[in-house]
Formats: C-alpha cells, sequence, structure tokens
C-alpha cells in the first residue's frame, strides 16, 4: 500500500528538511529488550485485546472545574472517551491505522467535529499504557530509542522513546517521527510505565508542539493485568483531566462498532 499525506502535510514537512538531515537512532536490542520486559509486567504474559475503563472524571479548562463520569475503551487501534459532567457529555473517538488514521470529537451541544490529520499520529489509548507498550514492539514501523536512565518527580526512570517510521521524501518521514513520537518514563525498579509524552497541535498549524503529559499510579492486578487505576493528563503542564477509575473490563470482545 502507498503512503499517502494529506498535502498540507506535506507542505509542512518542508520545515522538517534540518531534522531529517540529521541521523535517526538506530534500533538496538536495549530499548526493544526493556520495551518487552516492561510489557510483560504489566500484561503478565497475558494477550490484552481490549480494556474498559469506568470512573470519576475531574475535567480542568480554564475557569470551568467539573467532576463527573466517564468511561474509557480501547483495543491495539481504537480508542473512546466518554464523560458524562455537569456541563453535558463530551467523547472523542480515535482509530489510529497506519494506512488511514481517523477521529473525531463532540463537546456539550453533540454536534461532531473532524479531529485535524496531523494530530491522528499520537498514541490513541493514551490512558492505557498496555497498548503504547504493544505499539512500540509491533512490525509496523515503529522505532524504540533508549534515551536513559533519569529522575523524574524524585523517581528514578527509564527514559524510551517510539516513533512512527514511514516512507516518502526525507522531509516527510521526519514529520511523522516528529507528529507520532511520544516518551515513555518507566519504573527503574518495576518497568511500570509513570509517565508518558507527546505533543498535539492546532488545527491549524501542524509544527507548533502542545506539551501533554499523562501520569500513570495505583497499579491494581485485574486478571493479572497490572492497570493504573489513577491517570491525570496535563496539557502545558496544568491538570486538564484527573481519571480515578473503579472497575477495569479486560477482553470483553468489544468490536468496531463500539467506536
Amino acid at each position: 500500500m502507498r503512503f499517502r499525506l494529506p498535502l498540507l502535510l506535506v507542505i509542512l514537512a518542508s520545515a522538517f528538511l534540518p531534522l531529517a538531515a540529521q541521523q535517526s537512532p538506530a534500533t538496538s536490542p536495549q530499548p526493544a529488550q526493556l520495551l518487552q520486559r516492561a510489557l510483560l509486567g504489566l500484561s503478565g504474559g497475558a494477550p490484552l485485546a481490549d480494556i474498559t475503563l469506568t470512573g470519576t472524571a475531574r475535567r480542568i479548562a480554564g475557569s470551568d472545574d467539573e467532576t463527573g463520569q466517564a468511561v474509557l475503551t480501547a483495543t491495539a487501534t481504537d480508542s473512546r472517551i466518554d464523560l458524562n459532567l455537569p456541563s453535558g457529555k463530551r467523547s472523542e473517538i480515535r482509530t489510529n491505522t497506519n494506512a488511514n488514521p481517523s477521529g473525531s470529537w463532540s463537546g456539550t451541544d453533540g454536534v461532531t467535529h473532524p479531529i485535524a490529520n496531523h494530530n491522528l499520529y499520537s498514541e490513541p489509548a493514551w490512558f492505557s499504557p498496555h497498548f503504547a507498550l504493544a505499539r512500540g514492539l509491533s512490525s509496523s514501523g515503529y522505532l524504540v530509542s533508549y534515551i536513559g536512565k533519569e529522575t523524574k518527580d524524585s523517581q528514578s526512570v527509564e527514559h524510551l522513546t517510539v516513533s512512527q517510521q514511514s516512507p516518502g521524501p526525507e522531509s516527510v518521514r521526519a514529520l511523522m517521527q516528529h507528529l507520532s513520537q511520544f516518551d515513555l518514563y518507566l519504573d527503574s525498579s518495576t518497568l511500570l510505565p509513570l509517565a508518558m509524552t507527546f505533543n498535539i497541535h492546532p488545527d491549524d498549524n501542524a509544527l507548533l508542539d502542545i506539551a501533554i503529559e499523562v501520569r500513570f499510579s495505583d497499579y491494581r492486578s485485574v486478571n493479572g493485568v497490572q492497570v493504573p487505576f489513577h491517570v491525570q493528563k496535563l496539557l502545558n503542564n496544568g491538570l486538564t483531566l484527573d481519571l480515578e477509575f473503579q472497575s477495569a473490563v479486560l477482553n470483553s470482545g468489544l468490536s468496531a462498532r463500539a467506536f
């Protein structure tokens, strides 16, 4: 299948020519092995086909600060977030395939809006680290790099990056690597993911980065799988979504119609 990008992204890719000229880090056994150990620790060796998380959500946006109910679902390629807040319902649906990622969101007015194409290459199931780790180990053109041992929030972590590699001109490859990259911070002792970072962008500017950080805590065993029951999402270092789950259902047989 030929790789295609919207014309806008092809034009924007020219801004990444200096990046393309830099040598990309080669995949070595070390980051892949580290990622495999982390995924094994999360899954306990059991396959995870889908997950449904139910709990409470605190949403902070400017002067708005409200708490309601949340249901988040994910598979290897799809994700859905449904929030039922005092102000109304909010939803986001993502499908991430190499060939044709798509997504939409709706606010309290119920009107559906498409997600800008350049924001569809980041990790769709950011609230469930299992799928992010598995994506990095997939054979669908992802590059894993080991940055090193660091200290994050007073904890020793192993820092890795994962990005999608694509065919095409060097400038397009560099842009795609940038749009798809996410950073993982694994607890040095347990290798459980403590945080994930990536960038989103304004609808009209794929080159302007807006920093997102996701923090994972309160891991609990569900059918032998380690699931974070507390997930926080920060935008430019400010808390924007605080999720506390009461239940996690695994491998329920979610179909594409659920998204």
